[in-house]
């Protein structure tokens, strides 16, 4: 008995040296390597890993500000090519903000031990301005595709959006037969919105320039620019 007692203490033991041999930060316990991924009611649990995997997903937080993703991207398709994805992350109070290129989003920290990491994803300052911007653009979108096109000289277009290097976003269709002053109102409030909109969050684009359409044709009772 007392040697089984002896047995349980030392592989308790040695079960502790390895956890903590990958603890990087015993003050600050989210730096590390964390993978082992599961999704439950909204939230996402880790598990700590001396290291990335190489065909897995996971992340990992260094002391200085750099952030580590492992990931395979959007293409869920077999056989999966992982890849990593740098960039960095601010800790506050309990939430992490990621930023990779020009896009930057927010983690919730549910609960951190030495083992797992819960967190929840919040959505960032900038991401509810883009909601609000893309529910904008879906209300001209539905007034764009309201009528059915069979007679082209019932039809006209207008230039939407802003480009981070200037000019418009592109062209879209519209019905005369429709609320036109409203709509071309919706087109200028969301055109303002998205400029302000990429100064604020210092959106980067592309300077070339969109061709302008020369008229609109109706095909198979669809509104179609003539270039």
């Amino acid at each position: 008995m007392r040697k089984i007692i002896i047995l349980i203490f030392i592989i308790a033991l040695v079960s502790c040296e390895k956890n903590n041999e990958i603890i990087e930060n015993p003050d600050n316990l989210l730096i590390g390597s964390w993978t082992d991924v599961s999704y439950k009611d909204g939230k996402t649990s880790f598990s700590r890993s001396s290291s990335l995997p190489e065909n897995d997903y996971g992340v990992s937080f260094k002391t200085n500000g750099d952030y580590k993703e492992k990931t395979s991207g959007w293409c869920g398709t077999p056989p999966l090519s992982y890849f990593n994805i740098e960039g960095s992350y601010q800790l506050e109070n309990n939430f992490i903000t990621i930023t990779k290129g020009n896009n930057s989003y927010k983690w919730r920290v549910i609960s951190i031990t030495e083992t797992t990491l819960v967190i929840k994803r919040e959505l960032t300052t900038q991401e509810i301005a883009h909601k609000k911007l893309m529910n904008l653009f879906n209300e001209i979108e539905e007034m764009s595709n309201k009528e059915t096109c069979s007679n082209s000289l019932d039809w006209s277009f207008a230039g939407y959006g802003a480009k981070a290097c200037g000019g418009f976003k592109g062209y879209i269709t519209y019905s005369k037969n429709i609320d036109t002053v409203l709509f071309l109102k919706k087109i200028t409030a969301y055109t303002k919105a998205e400029n302000e909109f990429n100064k604020e969050f210092g959106i980067v684009s592309d300077c070339s320039i969109i061709k302008k359409p020369i008229s609109v044709v109706c095909e198979n009772n669809y509104p179609t620019l003539k270039y």
